[in-house]
């Protein structure tokens, strides 16, 4: 099952409480104080996990709790820390305030770390309180209470090329045409219920990643279809390619509408840079003009065929050398999250 979005709810570790507590030494009648200071509670922490690819466990679990920090104890003894409490998740994954909607963080890279609640301050022993005055002090302090609030993941999955067409367009054929990937295809719409992930290998050990997403059609940002449920999953990518079928009945308002659903689900997603891709080029004769379609925005346009493997290998090396050019720009713009509105665009 995909899942990529969940909201759980977090409570990072209290503070331990500071001890109040004098020396009893032998030959030392006024030993002083000596209570120790609490120890500090856990925080909640989030890291990517590679071996991870959907939010499907926190379905199943909502709650999650850190340890609190031990109390202080006398001959200065701090308390010790309470334990992280430590959430795996996708690499890709934002977190955001379920509450106040207040960005957190993401987590891109494997290993990456980031702490959604910190667990509260120890609490001061009497031995912090003394002073020339006040030798004798009987004051200590509670632990801080940790963080607690209602998180919400949501998954975006990182890839160098979207994939983008209304349904039966031909996404799923081409990506198991160039990829290990096996996606469901069948002759019917919406055969694609979830995103899919590819990873195209090319001579000279290189390679990239596409990603499907269910076919868009006409209304998608209003919430009709699947599209708009998924379209978050390409605002990460470095190019769209724009699949329009060869046979379509006016390829031209085909492109439009998919360039107008774009720009309607975000202005960042309609900024990534897009090819056109004519699909199913085997249904007219090579020598046939194929149709023309008006993209002035586009890089380029290819027409292929996945099923006799006419025009991949030109197009894959395009997508290739553009996912490089625009990794390049972003690289030099020095480009992130925070530049875009409410965080939702990033470029790898």
């Amino acid at each position: 099952m995909f899942v990529d979005r969940a909201i759980v709810e977090v409570v990072a570790g209290t503070g331990g409480s500071g001890a109040e507590s004098f020396r009893r030494e032998y030959g030392v009648p006024r030993g002083g104080p000596n209570g120790g200071d609490g120890g500090k509670g856990g925080d909640i922490v989030l890291v990517a996990d590679d071996n991870l690819t959907t939010l499907l466990d926190f379905r199943y679990k909502r709650h999650y709790k850190a340890e609190r920090g031990r109390h202080g104890e006398g001959s200065n003894k701090t308390g010790k820390s309470g334990s992280d409490a430590v959430l795996r998740v996708p690499p890709g994954t934002i977190a955001r305030d379920a509450d106040s909607g207040a960005f957190l963080g993401e987590l891109v890279e494997v290993g990456e770390r980031l702490v959604v609640a910190r667990g509260g301050r120890g609490g001061r022993g009497n031995a912090r309180f003394a002073s020339a005055t006040q030798q004798a002090p009987r004051r200590w302090e509670y632990g801080e209470e940790g963080e607690e609030r209602r998180l919400e993941l949501e998954l975006k999955l990182i890839a160098d090329v979207g994939l983008v067409g209304e349904p039966n367009a031909g996404k799923s054929t081409f990506l198991a045409a160039v990829s290990a990937a096996r996606p469901k295809v069948a002759d019917y719409p919406f055969t694609t219920l979830t995103p899919n992930l590819g990873v195209v290998q090319l001579p000279d050990f290189r390679s990239f990643v596409i990603a499907d997403i269910p076919g868009i059609i006409e209304g998608a940002h209003e919430g009709k279809g699947l599209g708009l449920q998924f379209l978050r999953h390409i605002e990460r990518t470095r190019t769209l390619a724009l699949m329009i079928p060869i046979d379509a009945e006016d390829p031209q308002a085909e492109y439009d509408l998919l360039r107008q659903e774009l720009a309607s689900h975000s202005e960042a997603l309609a900024r990534i840079a897009h090819c056109v891709v004519l699909t199913k080029a085997d249904l007219i004769p090579q020598d046939e003009a194929p149709p023309q379609i008006a993209a002035p925005e586009a890089w380029g346009a290819f027409q292929v065929s996945s099923v006799s493997g006419r025009g991949l290998a030109e197009l894959l090396e395009a997508l290739w050398k553009q996912a490089q050019v625009e990794e390049a720009r972003a690289a030099e713009s020095g480009a992130t999250p925070e530049d875009a509105d409410d965080s939702e665009w990033w470029t790898p």
